[in-house]
């Protein structure tokens, strides 16, 4: 069954090249909704449940990390498994986001097969 997918980036090239990258793993996919930051998330979580988030760390208004935390604490998303997408070098951010539930990582710039190998197995 196709999955709906949240895109979190401020970059709108970023929120692009992961719609593509998605579509390219073969996965189940559904719509692909995007944010550009974690308020802008928030409110579509709101509206429409998703199966998967891949977000950013590092955005304006609300950071990845506050909107993981936010995710993780609401009852309808406490399992939905959340990828950071990031170009976050410092390690301790990284494990931040372990220890707030996310379901791995993946650094920026990425391919397609890095995308896929965090997918399988969530979705």
């Amino acid at each position: 069954m196709a999955m709906d997918v949240l895109i979190v980036d401020d970059s709108a090239a970023i929120r692009k090249i992961l719609q593509r990258v998605l579509r390219q793993t073969e996965m189940p996919i559904g719509n692909i909704l995007e944010a550009g930051d974690g308020v802008e998330a928030l409110a579509l979580l709101e509206q429409q449940q998703v199966g998967l988030i891949l977000s950013d760390i590092n955005m304006p208004n609300m950071d990845g990390l506050e909107m993981l935390g936010k995710v993780k604490s609401m009852e309808a998303y406490k399992s939905v498994p959340v990828i950071m997408i990031t170009t976050e070098g410092n390690q301790n951010k990284v494990m931040e986001a372990v220890s707030l539930g996310a379901s791995g990582y993946v650094r920026k710039p990425f391919t397609t097969e890095q995308i896929k190998e965090k997918l399988t197995g969530l979705v």
